[in-house]
């Protein structure tokens, strides 16, 4: 009863908190487009606020040493929750992240993706898309963004394997820029359109990088360290930090 309680508030005023702040960022689109991306932190770090606090959820960031301060970089992650798109917002400085073309035209949120300068990506187009995703890796590889790609393509639930999709190998084999990869298990607390959310301790494990190399040796070793990194779970009784508060 206490969970489903929690998730009842969390999920009317996490909308709520959605669709206001959708609002108010009328005027960053027409006049003040530089504040987007600080604007859309803001806006996930409120999320995530809640997220913790009123359905007790605990996040433990692991191995984020793992990643640079600064500077380009490409993220492999997992993605079990609508939590793995927030959360990467506010561990890194200039997140990009690679995701569906048909976000675009969600009311509110759509445009201010475009403007946080996020990669939309439609994937029906085959060849052509895969092309467009490599100039805008390019592209944002030379403006020293923080690339995130979920390479399993859609959320999927803990334990669940999906072949992963060949973008991420030909990312790397394109910008010669090493793969970190992530895994988490946030699917127990957030599960994929699941109404109930649950309490915690919540992990993403942040594997060391991996060099580039040919499509399928790279997969592999992503798939291999998510597998390595999610023992981590089962290990850690207590958590090691907490970064997003």
């Amino acid at each position: 009863m206490i969970s489903v309680l929690r998730s009842v508030t969390f999920n009317i005023v996490s909308v709520a908190l959605t669709v206001v702040m959708g609002i108010c960022a009328f005027p960053i689109r027409w006049f003040f487009q530089n504040y987007a991306l600080p604007y859309a932190r803001l806006w996930a770090r409120a999320v995530l606020w809640l997220f913790r606090h009123i359905c007790g959820v605990r996040v433990t960031i692991i191995g984020q040493e793992n990643i640079l301060p600064s500077g380009a970089a490409l993220i492999a992650s997992q993605h079990q929750s609508a939590f793995d798109t927030l959360i990467w917002m506010l561990l890194v400085p200039r997140p990009c992240y690679v995701m569906k073309g048909e976000l675009r035209r969600i009311p509110l949120l759509g445009p201010m993706l475009v403007l946080t300068g996020m990669m939309p990506i439609e994937r029906a187009a085959g060849a052509k898309a895969l092309r467009l995703l490599l100039q805008e890796t390019e592209k944002a590889i030379k403006a020293e963004k923080q690339i995130i790609i979920f390479p399993e393509g859609t959320r999927t639930k803990p334990g669940e394997h999906k072949p992963l999709k060949p973008g991420i190998a030909a990312m790397a084999q394109h910008t010669r820029v090493p793969v970190i990869p992530v895994a988490t298990n946030s699917g127990h607390f957030w599960g994929r359109n699941a109404f109930i959310k649950r309490c915690g301790t919540l992990y993403v494990v942040i594997g060391q990088a991996i060099t580039p190399r040919p499509r399928e040796a790279m997969l592999k070793e992503i798939e291999q360290s998510w597998a390595q990194n999610s023992l981590v779970f089962s290990r850690e009784s207590h958590g090691i930090s907490d970064k997003v508060s």
